[in-house]
């Protein structure tokens, strides 16, 4: 049988508006691609997000080999083409102060970004500390910070702190250069690393061009010189954060409306939500003042919070809680999700019916997506990926109209997500 041109004409007229909304039969075609380290079989999921639906779809080849031993911190070069992750190693051994201290399996692995999101391995690169455990990229995505929780001159008695290990990234094949620590000189030699608190956790890029790396207590600012990649301490030097008990997670707002403001989550122990701390930053200078209100108490019956998230639009922050309070096991997980004022205080977001929303279980790491209409939440005791999708309005979040529960590697840590290319 054939058509009329009648019918001919419509299902063109249909096709060519199907392909002017960028939709397909089968949903709204793909708007990026994420990536999920899993650190059970030192892996990386890739999955495909769909836009019309948030769905995700692994990608061809994945899981993909990390690199090296327990991957915890994964970042992505601008414009998508290099993926950067650090593999922790199997922990600091040997003796303090020896050649012998080091964390057997620990590397920075770059990996190139293919077609449809697949990665291909490149390199291993070192850091000079040992174990490192989170990276960070300037803003202009030219070089790369990361952090070790120990320095390499660490002996457990005079020298016990943390250390950054700074790279510049060649933007055409994504290699990496050791940046040294001009300031530091050691036999007339610029030293190779830049010097932080004990127990470093986490570090994020602010405005102002300032980086800030969280220990338990208190945050270590750096300036960063954007034409070389060097680090400078700022007079202020570093903050401690008064009424803290046990810091987790640091995030620097990127919105209009937040654009120089820092949230902190603490956890105060298993029988307490723990509370979220506000900071304002002071621009190049990188200095840190508390958010008038003071701490934020997290929301009741949640607990353990881990790490959050600002929206893209600075309107709304969005706290990850490992377990709920008094629970044992980490099977009521949940996002607590707050408004973000014009001076960066914090309230409880009006959706009291379902705010904390539910997740999987342990949650450690969170997302949003290129196009702002989803977030993704990475689960480590059930290994899978929640997906959420966002009123960006209201900032209130709901399920995915397809599912909202995605397998992936087994124990993830963290995931980061990338545009298409």
């Amino acid at each position: 049988m054939t058509l009329s041109k009648i019918g001919r004409t419509a299902m063109a007229l249909v096709a060519t508006a199907a392909l002017g909304l960028g939709m397909t039969a089968c949903g709204g075609g793909n708007i990026g691609y994420m990536w999920v380290l899993g650190t059970f079989y030192n892996q990386i999921s890739g999955f495909a997000i769909d836009n019309y639906t948030g769905n995700l779809a692994a990608i061809t080849h994945s899981p993909f080999a990390s690199g090296g031993t327990n991957p915890v911190s994964i970042v992505v070069k601008p414009g998508g083409r290099f993926v950067f992750v650090v593999n922790s190693g199997a922990g600091a051994s040997g003796t303090p102060g020896t050649s012998s201290f080091a964390s057997t399996g620990s590397a920075i692995s770059v990996f190139s970004v293919g077609g449809g999101g697949t990665l291909t391995f490149e390199q291993n690169y070192f850091s000079q500390g040992v174990q490192p455990v989170w990276a960070s990229l300037d803003s202009s995505g030219n070089y790369l910070y990361v952090v070790d929780k120990y320095e390499p001159t660490y002996d457990g008695s005079a020298h016990v702190n943390g250390s950054i290990t700074a790279f510049s990234i060649n933007g055409s094949t994504g290699r990496l250069t050791l940046v040294p620590n001009t300031a530091v000189l050691v036999n007339q030699i610029p030293q190779t690393w830049f010097e932080v608190g004990p127990n470093p956790v986490m570090a994020k890029i602010g405005s102002g061009s300032c980086l800030f790396t969280l220990s338990p207590n208190s945050i270590y600012p750096y300036s960063v010189n954007s034409s070389n990649g060097q680090l400078t301490v700022p007079t202020t030097g570093p903050y401690q954060v008064i009424g803290s008990s046990s810091l987790t997670s640091i995030n620097t707002s990127t919105g209009t409306s937040a654009s120089s403001y820092i949230y902190l989550t603490d956890n105060t122990g298993p029988s307490s939500p723990g509370q979220i701390f506000s900071l304002q930053a002071g621009g190049s200078a990188c200095s840190l003042s508390p958010v008038a209100g003071g701490a934020q108490t997290n929301l009741a019956g949640t607990a353990n919070p881990v790490n959050s998230l600002t929206s893209t639009s600075g309107k709304f922050l969005y706290v990850l809680n490992f377990r709920s309070t008094g629970t044992v096991s980490q099977q009521n997980s949940s996002i607590s999700a707050f408004t973000i004022n014009s001076q960066g205080q914090l309230a409880p977001l009006s959706d009291s019916t379902n705010n904390p929303y539910a997740v999987g279980s342990g949650p450690v790491c969170i997302a949003q997506d290129p196009s702002n209409q989803y977030l993704y939440v990475s689960n480590l005791n059930d290994s899978t990926v929640t997906g959420k999708l966002v009123d960006q309005n209201r900032g209130f979040l709901s399920s995915l109209a397809r599912g909202t529960v995605f397998p992936t590697s087994q124990k993830p840590t963290c995931l980061a997500i990338s545009g298409n290319l």
